[in-house]
């Protein structure tokens, strides 16, 4: 039979094999290397470099393995082994029904942050039923969130900002292809604004603890960008700063959303109570249960 074989340098395809000898090979491959979920790794790069649909997939398991995107195959699970997120290595990664590019520059969007668009989208809807809000998206990273709030209603005037300039050239060619028109600004946190006035501010800041970033999963840890992770000594930081520098706003938002991390909500909850320009705040949970996001409404 023929076989997939392996080296230290990397991982390599032997001529004349079928797609799922391709497959099992190098599936195999990410597994002695320690890499999670092996098979789903393998199936989602395998189809997307040969740009097969999950049917295409299947129904061309027994076929030839098309040795034209060989190379390139060769070298995604070459860097899959290495621990390098898929979501870099195909350089792209879908985000409420939209593809957005995604390089080291950004975090790979979650699916825990459609809900927080769904959040705010629901609750501007019952707040502004006409009329065109001004949003605001401090650290926008890939730009996932001012992007899809804006393609799912057009008639929000959205702005964003981060702090690196590398992670705004990705936004700024998503919203380009994606045909948003999204304002984009660099700076930290609200400083960019001063004097401006926003209806929503919606965040989703870096919220690791610092001493908890070496415990996350290698392909997070090694592999996504520092500044996007680490929200401090606590992870609280960016939330205290961004409460502090509303000041630098003409008036608080009528809608503020934040995105947190475990065990988090009570005292982002308490910084919104405490400033008191809102007199609803509530903490809306994930679908294991966990409080993500903090809202509040004035």
């Amino acid at each position: 039979m023929n076989r997939v074989r392996s080296g230290r340098g990397g991982f390599h395809l032997r001529e004349g094999l079928t797609l799922r000898e391709a497959f099992a090979g190098a599936s195999s491959f990410l597994r002695e290397r320690g890499v999670e979920e092996a098979d789903d790794n393998t199936r989602l790069l395998l189809k997307e470099i040969l740009g097969l649909s999950g049917a295409q997939y299947v129904m061309a398991l027994r076929d030839p393995f098309p040795y034209e995107f060989g190379e390139r195959c060769e070298n995604a699970i070459t860097r899959k082994g290495d621990g390098e997120p898929a979501q870099y290595i195909l350089g792209d990664q879908e985000f409420y029904g939209f593809t957005f590019e995604v390089t080291p520059e950004v975090l790979i969007p979650r699916p825990e942050t459609e809900l927080l668009v769904e959040a705010v989208l629901t609750r501007a809807k019952a707040l502004w039923p006409q009329g065109s809000p001004a949003v605001l998206d401090v650290g926008t990273g890939s730009g996932a969130i001012a992007i899809s709030l804006k393609l799912l209603r057009p008639e929000l005037v959205v702005t964003a900002s981060d702090i690196s300039e590398g992670a705004l050239g990705v936004a700024q060619r998503n919203a380009q292809r994606l045909g948003a028109d999204v304002e984009f600004r660099e700076g930290s946190l609200l400083e960019p604004f001063a004097g401006r006035a926003f209806d929503i501010l919606v965040s989703n800041p870096p919220y690791i603890p610092a001493a908890d970033i070496e415990e996350l999963q290698p392909e997070v840890r090694d592999f996504e960008p520092r500044g996007a992770l680490d929200g401090g000594p606590d992870g609280l930081w960016p939330y205290r700063e961004i409460m502090k520098q509303l000041g630098l706003l003409e008036r608080d938002p009528k809608l503020i959303a934040f995105e947190l991390g475990m065990g988090q909500a009570d005292a982002v909850e308490e910084m919104l109570r405490s400033r008191g320009s809102w007199r609803t705040i509530e903490t809306v949970f994930d679908l294991a249960g966990i409080g993500r996001h903090v809202i509040g409404i004035a």
